[in-house]
């Protein structure tokens, strides 16, 4: 079973995302709502997956993601926001992210076309 971490803050939206994911089969192992923990969170609980906001209180999903691949972890990082990858410009490419999913768009077979490409 595919493991998640869920970063957002908005716990409305990870609350969502839990459900959603977990009825689809994903195993969500643990919560954050900004990009210091996140980046707690992913060294310890080591998941498959981290779907991770690009607009967080303290640093942007992209910076998160850029630690997070200097740390060397293994997680495959999927970005994702209320709003379009096109009105981040180049970020979403240039970034070690696997991809992005708009928040509307979220499902487990999203997330898994990601992680086949």
């Amino acid at each position: 079973m595919t493991t998640v971490l869920i970063v957002d803050d908005h716990g409305s939206f990870r609350a969502s995302a839990r459900a959603l994911l977990e009825a689809e089969g994903y195993d969500v192992v643990g919560e954050a709502a900004d990009g210091e923990n996140a980046v707690v969170e992913a060294r310890r609980l080591q998941p498959d997956v981290v779907l991770l906001d690009v607009q967080l209180p303290d640093m942007t999903g992209f910076d998160v993601a850029e630690r997070m691949a200097a740390e060397g972890g293994s997680a495959q990082v999927i970005l994702t926001s209320s709003r379009e990858a096109s009105d981040y410009g180049e970020l979403v490419d240039e970034s070690p992210a696997r991809g992005f999913i708009p928040k509307d768009q979220l499902s487990a077979g999203a997330i898994a076309e990601l992680l086949e490409a």
